[in-house]
């Protein structure tokens, strides 16, 4: 196999953007699904697409991000007004967000955590797949990705667990490098 210079400079490259330096446009149906349909080739022992999809557009979002803030305001009355607009935006800071939901469970052959590891890789490839469309992404997992009150409202079934919520977008920001790990502190070399 011949290398692919150009995905090994993107790799290079790769940077996710916060989701509140986002704005429109974002992918439109059409976009949206051909993100998911590059990013179900992932890693799936067993063929069992231990994860499903919840896309989230148009006012919808601003309806769970009142919904969100009433929760938010039930666990601390006393929210600062920056706090509530954080709160209140949570799924309007990016034109479309992407719930990736883990369905793992117990399986005869394939254990529980390779269905997990599944799901995060599902969540790398959307983001891979709106780069790969022009479009900035990040994944999020915020408190309500682990509260199960937050489940009904957010689409999430019983039993399920959100691995994390992609949001897509554009930008009028630079990607800004981030220190990356030193691999010598990463790496262990076992030779013969």
């Amino acid at each position: 196999m011949e290398p692919n210079p150009a995905l090994i400079d993107y790799l290079k490259v790769r940077r996710s953007i916060p989701a509140f330096q986002m704005r429109a446009p974002g992918p439109d149906r059409a976009g949206i699904e051909e993100i998911l349909r590059l990013a179900v080739r992932v890693p799936d022992h067993g063929k069992i697409a231990p994860w499903r999809f919840i896309v989230y557009t148009g006012d919808i979002r601003v309806q769970i991000g009142e919904k969100l803030l009433e929760m938010a305001l039930e666990r601390d009355p006393n929210l600062s007004g920056e706090m509530i607009q954080v709160e209140r935006s949570r799924f309007t800071r990016a034109p479309v967000v992407i719930g990736v939901i883990s369905t793992a469970g117990p399986h005869a052959k394939i254990p529980e955590w390779e269905q997990i590891m599944s799901a995060g890789a599902v969540c790398l490839n959307v983001i891979l797949a709106a780069n790969a469309q022009g479009y900035v992404a990040n994944w999020l997992s915020e408190w309500f990705a682990f509260d199960e009150k937050a489940f009904p409202l957010l689409g999430v079934q019983p039993g399920e667990k959100v691995a994390g919520f992609i949001h897509i977008g554009s930008t009028d920001f630079p990607a800004v490098e981030r220190p990356r790990p030193d691999l010598a502190d990463k790496v262990t070399w076992m030779e013969g």
